[in-house]
């Protein structure tokens, strides 16, 4: 596994061995950071290894029934790195691959306007000429994202800013239950090239009416505009910041909420229904856990 060190890579991780898997992480040398002590514990083997050999790469996935990426970063790791994690998983002769995808359905989208999406479907291109089986999961945004760095639930003004229809169906998915179903898949001979999952599917007045429970003070809507506006306001804020190696600045969180609330981005089908022992948590219980003097 790459990428077991962050947030959802450690989760992952810590569900693959939970599900009784052999986990073997593929960290960068020199990685001293608290995380390299919970995948010990957890029982993981840590391999330190140079994310530029492919002949170290290959090695490393020797044996391996699938070759789990969760790796963090712009075209230098979705796209290069990922490429040589993946020639390593074919020379190995490892029969499954999960790239770093867990977002929305890029699938649907046109190229151009998404940065993070466009490296994911680059690579993904790359994925799909491999002689490989591959799986990629697509949950919507993390619901995580409400308790604060995502502008839509403003606590201390109790709002909910939308663009567009309130009536919008939208997909949510906990860091924790992505992890939960990816290590499933993970584990699963069968998996289809997608996967898509929603924790939740709420539109924004239900987003509303969750804030409102969670909190038990009322929550109004704040209408900002078009999501022609939102797309414009995502491409004058880009056009004004400087650029920089920044994996979600400003301008990248407004092109998610835009393709989010056109609506072309909707998973569908779900497959929630394939692991039934998943329990999946709502947007409210979500909101809820804001510590109560910020709420």
């Amino acid at each position: 596994m790459a990428g077991a060190t962050g947030d959802l890579g450690l989760r992952i991780a810590r569900h693959l061995v939970q599900r009784g898997a052999a986990v073997r992480a593929l960290v960068r040398g020199g990685n001293t950071g608290p995380a390299m002590a919970v995948l010990r514990e957890l029982g993981a083997t840590v391999v330190e290894i140079d994310f530029n050999s492919v002949t170290a790469l290959t090695q490393a996935c020797a044996g391996a029934d699938c070759v789990v990426s969760a790796l963090s970063g712009l075209r230098e790791v979705i796209v290069d790195a990922q490429k040589r994690l993946l020639d390593a998983a074919v020379a190995a002769g490892v029969p499954r691959f999960i790239p770093s995808d867990y977002c929305i359905d890029y699938t649907k989208l046109p190229a151009g306007g998404n940065r993070n999406l466009d490296l994911r479907r680059e690579f993904n291109q790359r994925l799909d000429q491999a002689p490989i089986a591959a799986t990629s999961v697509l949950n919507g945004m993390f619901t995580d994202l409400l308790t604060g760095q995502a502008p839509v639930v403003l606590f201390g003004l109790k709002r909910v800013v939308y663009w567009g229809d309130a009536n919008q169906p939208l997909d949510f998915t906990t860091i924790e239950n992505t992890a939960e179903f990816t290590a499933a898949a993970a584990l699963d001979p069968h998996t289809p090239r997608y996967l898509r999952v929603a924790g939740e599917v709420a539109t924004i007045r239900d987003v509303q009416r969750a804030a409102s429970a969670a909190t038990g003070q009322p929550f109004r809507l704040l209408w900002a505009g078009s999501v022609g506006v939102l797309g414009a306001l995502s491409k004058l804020t880009k056009a004004m910041m400087p650029k920089s190696d920044d994996v979600f600045p400003p301008w990248q969180g407004m092109q998610y909420l835009h393709d989010m609330f056109t609506g072309q981005s909707k998973l569908s089908p779900l497959d929630n229904a394939r692991y039934p022992e998943i329990r999946w948590t709502s947007v409210q219980e979500v909101l809820a856990t804001r510590p109560r003097e910020e709420k």
